[in-house]
């Protein structure tokens, strides 16, 4: 297996297309029903195939990602062959980047020098959507890329 199996939920998220996934390899419900009874290290394999399948598809869309901790902000712009990272740092340790009061600290101290702000970019040295997929692994998660944008476009002016 590539990435890692879909949750319990995301499988039932993704009820209709693992149906349509499935019936690719005529496999109707009955015939299901009959590999998990009767084949089940079968049917652990099509959970596996079909778990990459819809990785695959996420991590090849995926453009910008973000990931908070208590005094860190990463925000991640993903091209063909590298990322683009900013990186927020409060100096100031009882922030907490995790609560509602500690962004609103962010936003009021933005320009201040108590927040550290780094740029870099860093060349995939694993296949792209492995590479985004371990970032994800570690806490990040996929986002609309507004916030980067946004500071981005401070940083640039």
């Amino acid at each position: 297996m590539k990435y890692s199996r879909l949750t319990k939920e995301q499988f039932e998220e993704l009820n209709q297309e693992f149906s349509t996934f499935l019936a690719t390899q005529a496999i109707d419900k009955d015939e299901w029903d009959k590999i998990k009874a009767e084949k089940p290290e079968v049917a652990e394999q099509e959970l596996d195939v079909f778990s990459d399948l819809i990785w695959e598809g996420v991590l090849s869309k995926a453009t910008y990602l973000e990931h908070f901790s208590k005094n860190h902000i990463f925000l991640f712009e993903c091209f063909d062959i590298h990322v683009q990272s900013i990186v927020l740092k409060s100096l100031v340790p009882e922030t907490d980047f995790l609560t509602r009061e500690g962004l609103q600290w962010l936003s009021d101290n933005m320009f201040t020098d108590t927040i550290e702000m780094k740029t870099g970019k860093k060349e995939f040295t694993e296949e792209r959507n492995t590479s985004i997929f371990a970032l994800i692994q570690q806490g990040a998660f996929l986002s609309d890329g507004l916030l980067y944008k946004q500071i981005n476009s401070i940083i640039e002016s």
